[in-house]
């Protein structure tokens, strides 16, 4: 893990990635919207930003959101709006499948590698037993097959790499200040060491799979 790219670099996870993978003696490379106007929902932008890059050890898209333009969370399926869902699948499902596109040059090919997507446990179908975040829910289920369809195809290549959804738990961030107390949260600084122990024990035998911080396994 001695070279490191972290997409979504200003955020709150992603800037303790960073931080986090640097203490641990790694080379970062971060790229973000708001520092570097890396649009991952835009193709030409996310072939712009990384072409040349890699190849990396580690590479991490920690970019997301779980209100978009003031479209918060539906309570029901009552509350679904189309234009609201669509924005969630653009940022959450096809900007991380974007980036994916662009793995097999990101990663070396002969040498152990891990591309992880940030996901979160409320897209896993097998798990959802409370209903409600019908938007947010589906395209990180989305994002979740991505991952599992890219890790396939991966494999056949870069046989020493793990591709795989990491779900980091409810982290203290702007992204969810407007949703905590339902859960236990931490600091992102302890989420991003969870996060970077669960992926230094990563291998190709764990690739195509969902994992949490603690690094169990998270049904689909």
């Amino acid at each position: 893990m001695d070279k490191v790219l972290i997409l979504g670099a200003s955020g709150g996870i992603g800037s303790a990635l960073a931080a986090g993978f640097e203490a641990h003696g790694a080379e970062v490379d971060r790229l973000s919207r708001s520092v570097d106007g890396f649009d991952v929902t835009d193709a030409a932008s996310v072939a712009r930003h990384l072409a040349g890059r890699g190849p990396y050890g580690v590479v991490v898209v920690a970019t997301g959101a779980l209100e978009i333009d003031g479209a918060g969370p539906e309570k029901t399926i009552k509350g679904l709006d189309p234009a609201a869902m669509m924005d969630q699948f653009a940022l959450n499902a096809v900007g991380p499948a974007l980036v994916l596109s662009h793995a097999h040059t990101l990663l070396d090919r002969d040498a152990p590698g891990v591309f992880a997507v940030l996901s979160a446990r409320v897209g896993s179908i097998g798990d959802n037993r409370i209903g409600g975040w019908i938007s947010y829910r589906s395209a990180k289920a989305a994002v979740n097959q991505v991952v599992r369809t890219a890790s396939v195809e991966l494999a056949r290549t870069h046989k020493q790499a793990a591709v795989v959804a990491l779900h980091p738990g409810t982290v203290k961030t702007a992204f969810t200040e407007k949703y905590l107390g339902r859960h236990p949260a931490v600091e992102p600084g302890q989420a991003a060491g969870e996060l970077i122990a669960v992926m230094e024990g990563l291998g190709p035998e764990q690739t195509g799979r969902f994992f949490d911080y603690s690094g169990a396994e998270v049904p689909w």
